[in-house]
């Protein structure tokens, strides 16, 4: 009897000790996967959009030639006022302008390719309410001034030489607008207009010159002259 006693007290004992244990273990917490930090933005590439419209290969070489499309790089990616660009096409550069912006040094090149480019964005409906001369990133003063005028619809742009409108637009992302434009903005400050071409010289008259034979001729009268005068006094000296 005292061992089956003795028993049951080992068997309780043993089931409290695992009982008492299973509850001052406490579970492990789960832990959460980390967060990765939001990605930044990427700045719009404006050259690859420009490259893959296909139609402004001269453009896209100024920019890379003068390093503008680093400049839109950086502003795009420290400033949220975004940019505008009028991109003139192939067509726009002929032989004669393209000869004219070959001739400027590389400061007037960088200054020609930043007057096409606006240092905020601008939508279709903004440029109405736009405030002239438009500030380009080239400047606004009366060197290089840029209009910008609107009328059914269209959206007219002056640079004092040139006059053209947008005729499509290339791209937009409330960010980046890409216009096109069939003529290259030509600033007044990088290409004067040439002076007039001076009057022609009036012809110096000379004075007439009278023919040889016209002067033997008279020669010869005034000889006869001489002779007859002559004669006619020899005869009057003879008749005293």
């Amino acid at each position: 009897m005292q061992q089956f006693i003795l028993l049951l007290s080992l068997l309780f004992l043993h089931n409290c000790s695992r009982t008492f244990c299973q509850s001052t273990v406490q579970s492990p917490t789960p832990t959460k996967a980390p967060v990765p930090p939001p990605s930044l933005a990427v700045p719009t590439d404006t050259i690859k959009i420009l490259l893959k419209a296909g139609r402004f290969l001269s453009f896209v070489r100024l920019m890379k030639a003068t390093q503008v499309d680093t400049q839109l790089f950086s502003q795009l990616n420290s400033s949220t006022d975004g940019i505008t660009i009028f991109a003139p096409n192939d067509n726009a550069f002929s032989s004669r302008v393209a000869g004219a912006v070959g001739s400027l040094n590389d400061r007037e090149k960088l200054e020609f390719v930043q007057f096409h480019i606006l240092p905020r964005f601008l939508s279709i409906s903004d440029f109405q309410t736009v405030s002239n001369p438009v500030k380009t990133l080239a400047g606004s003063d009366n060197k290089l001034p840029l209009t910008i005028t609107t009328s059914d619809n269209s959206v007219k742009i002056s640079s004092g030489l040139t006059k053209t409108s947008i005729s499509n637009t290339i791209y937009t992302d409330k960010q980046v607008a890409i216009y096109e434009v069939d003529k290259v903005l030509v600033p007044k400050d990088l290409f004067p207009p040439a002076p007039p071409a001076p009057a022609p010289a009036k012809p110096v008259e000379e004075s007439p010159v009278v023919p040889r034979d016209a002067s033997v001729g008279v020669i010869i009268v005034l000889h006869h002259h001489l002779v007859f005068f002559g004669v006619y006094i020899a005869a009057l000296v003879f008749t005293l």
